[in-house]
């Protein structure tokens, strides 16, 4: 068996094709602004990113960029005028933060109607409760991705690796407003292979490289790596199998692999995610769905 792959690109496209839809629908462009503090590298690419696809969508995409001195009273003020700018619907703090501002402070000051990340406590008990709220991108992006496959989730046994409260725990909280039967998995779980090899549906979205290996899949499951790591030469040894990574690896001294052994996974699993190409592109259109929402609902 090999495994058919999940192609969030394309899904993504389909999805951002709705926003450019509903924008249209609505007559305005929603504001989506992208507020970033200090020279992370990542965080960089990220929030233009962000900011370029916004603009491409036909949203109205701006970044706000303060150094990383920037003091936690002076971060949360940013926040208090974007609340108040009508001209702004959804509002993204990016992370991580500089160590001396709490990032738990400044996402509870983010006006809940605007909080596109969906981190807001306030959403998060909307959530929670089963109610209509601003959903965390990642795990939106993996059901929308699940929905693909054609594979139903009611009834089916889901199993969510990790427990972070940007992904697992709102994945999992998704999965039962879906009618899965849903286990989270963590790093105290007992006999964690057996554990997944359990899920019809498995995500797995802990940050370590190529943990869920090939024996852990169950026949015919759905595969979902959220997971981006990236590994260097010394990782070589434990990509052998894996002959694109491994070149890849060889060209530029580093490679993107994700929490599931993909090549190993592929010969069990029924559908799969790559890394890159899978989940990622789903993040940043999940944001642009976000905002649209947030627009909707603020103007009604």
């Amino acid at each position: 068996m090999t495994a058919n792959l999940i192609d969030g690109k394309a899904v993504a496209r389909q999805i951002e094709a709705a926003v450019v839809a509903e924008i249209q629908r609505l007559g305005y462009a929603p504001g989506l602004t992208a507020v970033r503090v200090g020279n992370d590298p990542a965080s960089e690419v990220y929030v233009r990113n962000k900011a370029k696809k916004a603009d491409e969508l036909g949203l109205r995409g701006t970044q706000r960029i303060f150094p990383a001195e920037l003091s936690e009273a002076g971060l949360l003020a940013e926040v208090a005028a974007l609340n108040a700018d009508d001209e702004v619907d959804g509002i993204l703090v990016q992370l991580p933060l500089p160590k001396h501002i709490d990032a738990r402070k400044v996402i509870d000051a983010i006006d809940p109607t605007k909080d596109v990340d969906g981190f807001h406590p306030f959403n998060v008990g909307l959530l929670h409760l089963g109610r209509p709220s601003l959903v965390p991108c990642t795990p939106a992006g993996v059901m929308r991705l699940i929905d693909s496959t054609g594979v139903k989730i009611e009834g089916a046994h889901a199993v969510v690796i990790g427990r972070s409260d940007i992904v697992g725990k709102p994945m999992a909280a998704l999965l039962l407003q879906r009618s899965a039967t849903v286990t989270i998995c963590h790093s105290r779980t007992r006999d964690l292979g057996s554990v997944i090899h359990q899920g019809d549906i498995v995500v797995a979205a802990v940050g370590r490289p190529l943990l869920v290996t090939g024996p852990m899949i169950r026949p015919g499951a759905v595969v979902i790596d959220v997971g981006m790591n990236r590994v260097e030469v010394d990782f070589a040894d434990r990509l052998a199998h894996d002959p694109d990574k491994l070149r890849t690896l060889a060209k530029n001294g580093s490679v993107l692999v994700g929490d599931v052994d993909f090549v190993r996974a592929r010969e069990v699993a029924g559908w799969i995610t790559p890394v890159p190409g899978g989940v990622g592109p789903m993040t940043i259109a999940m944001l642009m769905q976000n905002t649209v929402t947030a627009a909707e609902r603020r103007r009604r």
